[in-house]
C-alpha cells in the first residue's frame, strides 16, 4: 500500500508537469504566441518546483524515470520499486497529454480547421536531427541530475531548497536549450505527447539520451562526493577538500 501511493504522488506529479509545461505550449498557440518561449519556460519550472513541494516528502519527487534509474543506480532507490514508479510517470503524461488534446483542440479547429494542436511533442531545431536531440538531452539532463544529487541526496545540502534548485534548473536550461531540442530531459514527458499525437520522430534520442545523462551525473556526484568517514573537514564541518 505504502508503494502505491508513493506511485499516486509520481503520477500526479508527472501529469502536472505535462499538463502545465506541455498546456502552456497548447495556450501559446492558442493565443497567437502570446505565452511566449520565456513564459513557456516559466510554466515548466515552476510547476516542477511546486509539485517537489508538494509530494516531495511522499514519494521523492522524481517525476522522471531518468531520474527514477538514477537513484537506483547510485543506491538512493530500490531497484525492486523502479517499474511501478515509471509506469506511474509515464501513465500521468499519457493522461495529461490526452486531456490537453481532446479538450484543446477543438478551440483550435474552430479557428483554423487545417491546423494542428501542439501539445509538446520534442523535437531538435530545424535542421537539427537525431544527434542534435540526443546529445543536447544528454547534456542537459546531466546537468540536472547533478543538481538533483547535490540537494536530494547530499546531507550537508539544505533539503528544503531542492525545490526551488531544481526547479530554477529547468527553467533556465528550458530558457537556453528550448529552441534547440525543446529541453525535455524526461522521457515521460516526451513519451505522453509524442504517442497522444502519433508522432514518434527521434523519441528514442528523447528517452535514451536523458537516461545516459541521468546516471552520468549520478556517477561523477557519488564520485565526488565527500563522506562522512572520508577526510573532508574538521570538526566544524566546513569542507576542506577531499583528496
Amino acid at each position: 500500500m505504502e508503494l502505491f501511493k508513493k506511485c499516486i504522488a509520481e503520477g500526479i506529479g508527472t501529469f502536472t508537469i505535462v499538463l502545465g509545461g506541455c498546456g502552456a505550449i497548447a495556450a501559446d498557440q492558442l493565443s497567437g504566441g502570446s505565452i511566449g518561449h520565456a513564459g513557456i519556460a516559466t510554466a515548466f519550472g515552476l510547476i516542477v518546483m511546486s509539485m517537489i513541494y508538494a509530494v516531495g516528502h511522499i514519494s521523492g519527487a522524481h517525476f522522471n524515470p531518468a531520474v527514477t534509474l538514477a537513484f537506483a543506480s547510485s543506491r538512493h532507490f530500490p531497484v525492486k520499486q523502479i517499474p511501478m514508479y515509471i509506469a506511474s510517470q509515464c501513465l500521468g503524461a499519457i493522461i495529461a497529454a490526452a486531456i490537453l488534446l481532446i479538450t484543446l483542440e477543438p478551440i483550435l479547429l474552430a479557428q483554423n480547421a487545417d491546423a494542428v494542436l501542439d501539445i509538446g511533442v520534442t523535437q531538435p531545431i530545424e535542421g537539427g536531427g537525431f544527434m542534435t536531440a540526443f546529445v543536447w538531452e544528454i547534456l542537459l539532463t546531466f546537468i540536472l541530475m547533478f543538481v538533483i544529487m547535490g540537494v536530494a541526496t547530499d546531507y550537508r545540502a539544505v533539503g528544503q531548497m531542492a525545490g526551488l534548485a531544481i526547479g530554477g534548473t529547468v527553467w533556465f536550461e528550458a530558457m537556453f536549450a528550448g529552441k534547440i531540442c525543446d529541453a525535455s530531459m524526461n522521457p515521460a514527458r516526451s513519451l505522453g505527447p509524442a504517442m497522444v499525437a502519433g508522432h514518434y520522430t527521434h523519441l528514442i534520442a528523447y528517452i535514451a539520451g536523458p537516461i545516459i545523462g541521468a546516471y552520468l551525473a549520478a556517477t561523477l556526484y557519488n564520485f565526488i562526493r565527500c563522506e562522512k568517514d572520508e577526510d573532508c573537514g574538521d570538526d566544524s564541518g566546513e569542507i576542506k577538500g577531499c583528496c
